[in-house]
């Protein structure tokens, strides 16, 4: 028999040192001022601001856990981190980690309250807003939970562009489209289609700008409207992508529903989310996404790709078929 170590468990207790050390190296920009110029301990701490005191540690820190590179006493960004936490660079996913630690790390702490009251956390939790009220409230926050969405979802988004067979349609709808992204590279590597982003007028200025980046303002628009409120613009495939998991049952079933309205016969729709396993044991991501949203949300959950089938089986749509994209995330396609 093995000896029992508790190293696993004393890892996942304190795993918040190494998570907070990520955290607070993408807050001071040091990805990016290491993508500018490596640097030696006084070179960098000077150009981010480190104090003398913990300014070695923190750096190696950051080497230990694979995050940055050191020769001879420079640092400079691994390949990963070069890629993908340089600010400077298009494939820069680091919104995601900015909206973790500014709205995420706080209320996470207050987990065994959420725990015992199935309330969320966050400020407005003793009132029937949805946590969009309090993200919406400036152009600044709007901004930065776009940014997040994108950084989230962009390597999902590109499976889906590839994966999907649009050679069998001509025209999408993105619900909840937050800043674009997955309109953006659904467009961009299928020169046939035209889409329309569908999202709360606030959106609109952060979509409209990446869609005119990206030289893709006449095949793609953007549609203001409440997806509770207002019916879904007419396509022939709607997708909705991290949308289900942030509210409670009655509205998922609502969303459906409108979904299944506004296609014709043949329509797709597909959901994407980080599925929890059918046997809700191995992707723990899905599982901690799920408390995610007993923190945030009012009546949020997540769910397993059975869960999802069953439900647009009951919205009246006739096949469905559920598809790993990357990581943790999986869609379910239904056909009307």
């Amino acid at each position: 028999m093995a000896e029992l170590s508790p190293d696993r468990i004393i890892e996942t207790g304190l795993a918040f040192w190494s998570s907070k050390v990520l955290l607070s190296a993408l807050e001071i920009d040091l990805f990016s001022e290491l993508g500018k110029q490596p640097g030696n301990l006084n070179e960098v701490s000077q150009r981010v601001g480190l104090h003398v005191r913990g300014a070695e540690d923190f750096l190696d820190s950051l080497v230990a856990l694979g995050l940055l590179d050191r020769v001879d006493g420079v640092y400079h960004n691994t390949a990963e981190t070069a890629c993908f936490l340089d600010r400077n660079k298009p494939s820069y996913i680091g919104g995601i980690l900015e909206h973790a630690n500014i709205e995420l790390y706080p209320v996470w702490e207050k987990l065994t309250s959420a725990l015992k009251t199935g309330k969320p956390q966050h400020a407005i939790r003793d009132t029937e807003n949805d946590i969009f009220f309090s993200l919406y409230e400036s152009e600044e926050k709007i901004a930065q939970f776009m940014r997040a969405m994108s950084g989230y979802s962009r390597a999902s988004n590109g499976c889906i562009a590839r994966q999907f067979p649009w050679s069998e349609y001509q025209s999408f709808v993105d619900v909840g489209a937050a800043g674009g992204d997955l309109a953006v590279q659904i467009a961009g590597t299928h020169p046939h289609l035209n889409g329309i982003g569908f999202d709360l007028e606030e959106v609109a200025p952060c979509f409209q700008k990446n869609i005119a980046s990206n030289q893709l303002g006449e095949r793609l628009c953007f549609v203001a409207g409440d997806f509770f409120c207002d019916p879904l613009p007419e396509t022939e495939v709607i997708l909705m992508g991290h949308i289900l998991h942030d509210w409670d049952m009655e509205k998922k079933r609502l969303l459906l529903k409108k979904a299944y309205e506004a296609l014709p016969a043949g329509g797709a729709l597909v959901v994407y989310e980080s599925l929890i396993d059918d046997d809700r044991c191995e992707n723990s991501f899905g599982l901690l996404m799920s408390l995610n949203m007993l923190v945030r949300t009012q009546g949020g959950f997540d769910f397993t790709g059975s869960d999802c089938c069953r439900w647009m089986k009951e919205a009246g749509f006739r096949n469905t078929r559920v598809e790993h994209l990357q990581g943790p995330d999986s869609m379910v396609v239904a056909v009307k």
